[in-house]
């Protein structure tokens, strides 16, 4: 999906300036040339000293490589690595901008979601096959992600399963954190954090191996900043509240 943003946004000067590039042709995310990316990861490491190379592809703009350094960030080096640009990379579209360092960091979430085990998550489905999901990381003491579980049974109506992964907004050492434990060690998670965003009191019980500081760890490797965030089955992140009727029209399924 594309992310567009307002024409009259400002973009920065290194943009402009390899902006007449756009117009030619390049075949992104290929793997770089083993020559150049080996040159690449040496030179980065050598001036990073502490950071390593996870990938090295080639980028939309001809010369420039994209470079993902383990747990670190996507930056746009010159074949030789002594130039290097940090920061996003736009296409310029009849309708707008469109971000697609941002479209890369979906692919990425898609991917690390997926591989959550669906019974690690508190989910609620509709009755028959899903038209789509959503998951969403959530925390029981955030006032939007309250009102978000309002929208549960009317997104469950039109076809869309909620799926839960725990995200306590305080960290691994607060109350929020022994809340969300205690919703999933419930016997019946969906009732437990039901009542809980009702405001309703549920008994503590945080048992040995529940998921919440890994799903917490994997919200913030994903960049979550804040609940609830939304995140669609491409990867795309919808940070913060919408209602059953605006998400209907995000996904498409008007």
């Amino acid at each position: 999906m594309n992310y567009q943003v307002p024409k009259s946004a400002l973009l920065s000067a290194v943009f402009l300036c390899v902006g007449w590039m756009l117009a030619v042709t390049a075949v992104a995310g290929s793997p770089a040339d083993p020559a150049i990316a080996s040159k690449l990861k040496v030179t980065l490491e050598a001036a990073t000293k502490t950071m390593k190379v996870q990938s090295i592809e080639t980028s939309e703009i001809p010369g420039l490589y994209t470079v993902q350094f383990v747990d670190g960030p996507l930056i746009y080096s010159s074949p030789e690595g002594d130039y290097f640009v940090a920061g996003d990379m736009f296409r310029i579209e009849p309708t707008g901008f469109v971000n697609l360092a941002e479209q890369r960091r979906d692919g990425v979430r898609k991917d690390k979601i997926d591989q959550v085990a669906i019974d690690d998550m508190i989910v609620f489905s509709p009755g028959a096959a899903p038209r789509a999901s959503i998951t969403v990381f959530t925390d029981v003491t955030c006032f939007y992600c309250q009102k978000l579980h309002k929208e549960v049974p009317e997104l469950n109506r039109r076809g869309v399963e909620v799926r839960y992964l725990a995200y306590p907004r305080a960290g691994l050492a607060s109350d929020g954190y022994r809340q969300l434990a205690s919703a999933w060690c419930s016997a019946d998670p969906q009732d437990a954090i039901t009542r809980m965003k009702n405001k309703l009191k549920v008994p503590e019980n945080v048992c040995a191996n529940n998921p919440v500081a890994s799903q917490f760890e994997l919200g913030q490797e994903l960049g979550v900043r804040g609940t609830p965030a939304i995140v669609l089955e491409s990867g795309q992140m919808l940070p913060g509240y919408q209602t059953a009727d605006e998400l209907i029209a995000t996904m498409g399924l008007n």
